[in-house]
């Protein structure tokens, strides 16, 4: 993912690396807790410049304050939307709407160019109009906002011919258990930040912008770790405990944009999608009291990775490749068959790869008194028809993680390329 360089003063950095002025209080100067003076700030940098900047101490008659969260931001404008490269934020809303009956390509196009305003503010730390004062005193705090559309928006607008054919519906597979109410959409938004508040202003602000074009089909809520809750920088753990996204491709890599952004030179009618991607959205409920009864050598076999470190059976660190073929004395392969990580590495999937930027998420105890927790599951890729479809499809014949999931709801959205100043996400489509 994009690698962001924490700094002092009232800047804030971008995805790109560039800054935002006036974003935020800046940094504090006081010691460092677990360290002071060079060393202390040192560490300081590497952490921000990682997603896990340190906590600064004050005095007892001061708020403590996070020492870089608020103050690091991301560009509104841009080749691609930001939310998909952009480093793991720590809260996150994910919330699909259908437009109102009789709202067509105009109300949309409408709805868009009034979103696109309120996120281009709210990403800069910037009020909006009609302010509700919820994020009032932070700085952007990481926020991104990302638009696609569903299958069906391209119907209600009239746009069926520039529907391109990674919209397709997705292909069943047995471990779906899908709630339709909880699935699609025409519009779908996803909002990440790094402070809860803020995440909830963008939210409130999406949604009150809607007005009568559009009504909420569904909203799920998700988090991860907040940055500097740890003592370095590390791949994010998942529910289970483990640690999940090691197999991501690199932003950077030779075949990075050639995996997860959708290439410009194709056909005319859907060249509107150039520098976009294609989002998969699934809310995949854990068992956890299951899983937890399992002990860790069980679960490290499932997966097929060390839950301590996240390095593969097969020795190393987290970041060594598996060795697939290896065995031990007795011939046993040390990463097992249907361990998790062999069935969904690119390797067994014809080079199959997707970047995984999920959310976990707990609503509460379920009537059988079970949790209702897990992942809010969220790839990107091209064509979903050659990164997500083929992986789940070999994980749905035999993964042994399976008995310990269930895919409750999906949605797949096309989401438009960035946008220069003055521009709204979806305008080449809407407005060609």
């Amino acid at each position: 993912m994009s690698k962001k360089t924490g700094g002092s003063g009232a800047v804030g950095t971008t995805e790109a690396g560039s800054t935002v002025p006036g974003a935020g209080s800046g940094v504090s100067r006081r010691r460092l807790i677990g360290g002071a003076g060079a060393a202390g700030a040192a560490g300081l940098v590497l952490g921000a410049a990682g997603g896990a900047g340190g906590y600064a101490a004050t005095r007892g008659d001061e708020p403590a304050a996070l020492t870089t969260i608020g103050t690091t931001g991301a560009m509104f404008h841009g080749k691609h939307q930001a939310g998909i490269t952009t480093p793991l934020q720590a809260r996150g809303h994910l919330v699909a709407f259908d437009l109102a009956a009789g709202a067509g390509r105009r109300e949309a196009a409408a709805l868009m160019r009034r979103w696109s305003a309120v996120a281009e503010r709210l990403m800069a730390g910037e009020p909006t109009g009609d302010d509700t004062g919820v994020a009032r005193d932070a700085g952007p705090s990481s926020l991104t906002v990302t638009f696609g559309f569903g299958r069906a928006f391209f119907t209600r607008t009239g746009l069926e011919a520039r529907r391109p054919a990674g919209l397709d519906p997705l292909p069943a597979f047995s471990s779906d258990h899908l709630d339709a109410q909880r699935s699609d959409g025409d519009i779908w938004v996803q909002i990440g930040a790094d402070d809860a508040l803020v995440a909830f202003h963008a939210l409130r602000a999406v949604q009150r912008e809607a007005g009568a074009t559009a009504r909420v089909r569904w909203q799920m809520n998700g988090f991860n770790r907040t940055p500097g809750a740890t003592a370095r920088p590390m791949t994010a753990r998942n529910l289970m405990g483990q640690i999940d996204g090691t197999g991501n491709p690199k932003p950077g890599g030779s075949d990075f944009d050639q995996r997860i952004f959708v290439p410009a030179g194709g056909p005319a009618a859907h060249e509107w999608l150039a520098g976009g991607s294609y989002a998969v959205v699934r809310r995949i409920r854990m068992l956890l009291d299951d899983w937890e009864q399992l002990p860790v050598d069980r679960q490290e076999r499932v997966i097929g990775r060390r839950k301590a470190d996240g390095a593969p059976l097969s020795g190393g660190s987290e970041t060594t490749e598996m060795d697939l073929d290896k065995a031990d004395a007795d011939g046993r392969l040390l990463i097992p068959d249907n361990a998790h990580a062999r069935i969904s590495s690119p390797e067994k999937n014809g080079g199959a790869a997707m970047l995984r930027r999920p959310f976990s998420y707990h609503d509460g105890i379920s009537d059988d008194g079970t949790p209702d927790a897990g992942l809010l599951f969220v790839c990107w890729q091209a064509d979903p028809f050659k990164g997500f479809v083929p992986v789940q499809r070999k994980l749905d014949r035999g993964d042994a993680l399976s008995p310990f999931i269930r895919h409750e709801s999906s949605g797949l959205f096309a989401v438009p390329g960035g946008v220069a100043a003055g521009e709204y996400v979806g305008q080449r489509l809407l407005e060609a």
